[in-house]
Parts: C-alpha cells; sequence; structure tokens
C-alpha cells in the first residue's frame, strides 16, 4: 500500500471518527478503502471493552466474502465459565501475558497453538493473520476499556507482505482512535439511560445541563415501594439483600419501560417515574399498562424466589398527574435532573395511603378523571382522605376487585390496555 492511498485512508478515518461513524461501518469502510489500496487484508476483526451493566465490551467484523456472521457482537464477562476459559486461549490473551504488542500467526498452526476465537480462519480459506493489542494507557482507560485488540488476515499462501505490514502498523492505530471516539459516546449515553433514564439522559446529552434550567412539563406520576422490604432486609443476609432489590427493581422498571415510561430516580426500595406525552389519556393509559405488567412480573418473579426458598414480596403503586419541574436541580458540581413540585410529593403520600387502606394501587382522582368512560369504570373510590402534608381532601380510586376476580372483566381490562 503506497504512501499516498495510505494518508487518504487515514484522512477518511479522522474525517469519519469526528462525524460519528459507527464502529461497524468504520471497519468495512476501512477494509475496503485499504483493499482499493492494494493492501491484501481478507478478514478483519476488532473488539473493545467496554463500560456497560451487562456487557464486557463489544466486537466488530469484516470479511472479503459473504459469511452468515453478524458484523457487530457483545460478549460478557470473561472472568468466569466458558467465556474465561475462551479468553485465556485466546491470541490476544497470550500477548498480554507475555507483553507483545503484535504477534504474526500462520494459520495453519492456530490448531497446534491451540488459540481460540481464531478457528474459523482456517475454514474459510485465509493463510496468515497479525494480531495488534493497543494499549491506552491510565488517562486514556474507562474502566475496563482500556485496550483495543484486532487482527487481519489475508490469503496470500506467503502471508502479508513488509509493507503491508508497515501499512497496517500505522493505520490500525488510527481506526482504533475512531473506534475508541465512537465507543466513549456509546458508553455516555449508555451512563446516563443507566443512571440517569431515557429521556433525561437525551436531555443531559443534548447539551441541557445548566443548573437551574427546567421545564414545566404535565406528566402522569408513578411511585412504587416494597410491601415490609426492611422487615425483610432485616431478616436475610446481608450478601442478599442487594439481590432482593435487585430482582424487584427489574421487575418494576422493565414493565414501566415496556410501557413507554422513563424512570426517573431509584430511592431504596422506591421508584419514581413519569409518562408523558401530548395525550395525557393516553399517557395514563400507559401507567396502568405498567402496573398491570408489573404485577404480572411480579407473580413470575415470586414463583422463582419461593422455588429458590427465596423471601417475597409485594409492591404498593401511587399514580397522580400533574404539572412538574423537570430538569437540573442542585450544585454546581452535583446535579440531579428528575421532577420536582408537590404533584411529586402528592404521588409519594398517595403510595404511602396503599398500606393504610390495604389496596396495592391508588389513584389520585386527577388521573381517574382524566381517563376515558371505559377507564373511569375500571376505578373505584375507596374513600377521601387528607394526605400527610397535603392540604385538601380528595378521593382515592383503585382498580375494581371484579377485574381479578372475575375472568371476563379481567380479560376486558386487558384489552382496554392494549387498546
Amino acid at each position: 500500500m503506497d504512501t499516498t492511498p495510505r494518508l487518504e485512508l487515514m484522512n477518511w478515518l479522522a474525517g469519519a471518527g469526528l462525524t460519528g461513524l459507527p464502529e461497524n461501518d468504520l471497519i468495512r469502510g476501512f477494509c475496503e478503502r485499504a483493499r482499493d489500496g492494494g493492501l491484501d487484508v481478507s478478514r478483519g476483526l476488532v473488539f473493545i471493552d467496554t463500560l456497560h451493566p451487562i456487557f464486557e465490551g463489544r466486537g466488530f467484523r469484516w470479511n472479503d466474502t459473504e459469511t452468515n456472521e453478524s458484523d457487530a457482537f457483545e460478549y460478557g464477562s470473561t472472568d468466569h465459565g466458558e467465556a474465561a476459559t475462551n479468553w485465556r486461549r485466546s491470541a490476544f490473551f497470550y500477548m498480554l501475558e507475555n507483553g507483545h504488542d503484535e504477534l504474526h500467526i500462520r494459520v495453519a498452526d492456530i490448531e497446534t497453538l491451540k488459540f481460540s476465537i481464531m478457528g474459523d480462519l482456517v475454514n474459510h480459506g485465509h493463510k496468515h493473520c497479525i494480531a495488534f493489542v493497543h494499549r491506552f494507557g491510565e488517562a486514556g482507560s474507562m474502566g475496563q476499556m482500556d485496550c483495543l485488540y484486532s487482527y487481519w488476515a489475508t490469503r496470500r499462501e506467503e502471508g502479508f507482505t513488509p509493507h503491508e505490514l508497515a501499512a497496517l502498523r500505522d493505520l490500525v492505530p488510527v481506526l482504533g482512535l475512531a473506534i475508541k471516539s465512537a465507543a466513549q459516546v456509546e458508553i455516555a449515553r449508555t451512563l446516563g439511560r443507566v443512571y440517569l433514564g431515557r429521556d433525561a439522559a437525551e436531555q443531559v446529552l443534548r447539551g441541557k445541563i445548566t443548573r437551574g434550567v427546567t421545564e414545566r412539563i404535565k406528566a402522569v406520576l408513578w411511585f412504587s415501594d416494597l410491601r415490609g422490604s426492611t422487615g425483610i432486609s432485616e431478616s436475610i443476609g446481608p450478601d442478599e439483600i442487594i439481590p432482593f432489590l435487585n430482582d424487584y427493581a427489574e421487575a418494576s422498571i422493565a414493565a414501566i419501560h415496556d410501557s413507554g415510561g422513563d424512570v426517573l430516580k431509584l430511592i431504596g426500595d422506591g421508584v419514581l417515574a413519569m409518562f408523558t406525552g401530548d395525550d395525557m389519556g393516553k399517557a395514563k393509559r400507559c401507567a396502568l399498562r405498567a402496573e398491570h405488567q408489573f404485577r404480572k412480573n411480579m407473580i413470575a418473579l415470586n414463583a422463582k424466589r419461593s422455588a429458590a426458598g427465596r423471601p417475597v414480596t409485594t409492591a404498593y403503586i401511587g399514580l397522580h398527574v400533574g404539572e412538574v419541574f423537570y430538569g437540573n436541580i442542585g450544585s454546581d458540581d452535583r446535579l440531579d435532573f428528575t421532577v420536582v413540585g408537590p404533584s411529586v410529593n402528592e404521588v409519594s403520600r398517595i403510595a404511602s395511603m396503599c398500606s393504610s387502606v390495604d389496596r396495592p394501587l391508588l389513584t389520585s382522582s386527577a388521573f381517574r378523571n382524566g381517563l376515558d368512560a371505559a377507564g373511569r369504570n375500571y376505578l373505584v373510590s375507596t374513600g377521601r382522605f387528607v394526605l400527610r402534608g397535603i392540604s385538601h381532601a380528595q378521593d382515592l380510586y383503585t382498580l375494581d376487585p371484579d377485574i381479578a376476580a372475575d375472568e371476563a372483566v379481567g380479560g376486558k381490562y386487558e384489552r382496554y390496555l392494549a387498546g
């Protein structure tokens, strides 16, 4: 690969990295342009660890012929199980353990070397490959994301030429920089969604990070709280508390997200969420759909935990609707992107009334009144109450008991929620 196409490819990588081209497009564009420039690469694989609550990292592939492989893949922890075994048998682990940044491998020798990951090279006619490990250094690392791993193969019997190897040594670090940039953007989005919530993360990433900048919105508010969680936490071992909370948080968060809501805050075993949109009636139905799905999730979860001899519980949920301030609240050094206002206090008080009236769900009058006639018919009054810290009395509503007791009524309610 001559100097001119090499420089042109470097310039393309720099521009593609700056414009935010996705990683799989980066590696495809890199390989196709490298081949056009005279570099006889037949396969490329790049992977990079990340900062994610589920995945350890992401990888990207390119082949010169059609295969049934996906262009991108994600992998879990390599600390235990089969994944750990495969990692310890990989060429990259060997390179890290022995301090190598570069390793030349004749494909015919892979079986003897017993390197995992590369077995498919033999079956697809590749003859020689070169593997690289590019370390980021302490200042450039983020979590486990401290290296870029890659290998490049050719079908040429004699392997890559010295000139091609020199080109790869020049080009792969630039590709790595572009991929690292894309990966860091994805990490920022992931951290935002995980710790702030989906909509709040998008607001922050669009630049709404100035202290005191909020907007007044109307929202359906959800507050849920586990029943008897304090007593359960005191009765189980310390190592069981977090799994207990995680199980039930997953049941509620999954239901809220699947129904179009946004989780704003986890407060111990409590969950604050909201449902928004131009149509408040639709948002309220989404909240009821989330509550219904949450109960289904709880039934499945409790069956699983009971079978394992682990404690189970249920949850109280309050639903309300009102105007809130949505945005940045806190100090210059520590901000929270959330909702505040009297309506937020009110929904938490409504949820806390559930135990007093022995109902798993309570909604405010404002929530019920905004529903259509069919929806209002599924909510019945539990009485009139003055909530703690709220000056006015109001009727609180719960689901009609016939929904659970009568299969026909329950079926109609599910069809209403799905509508």
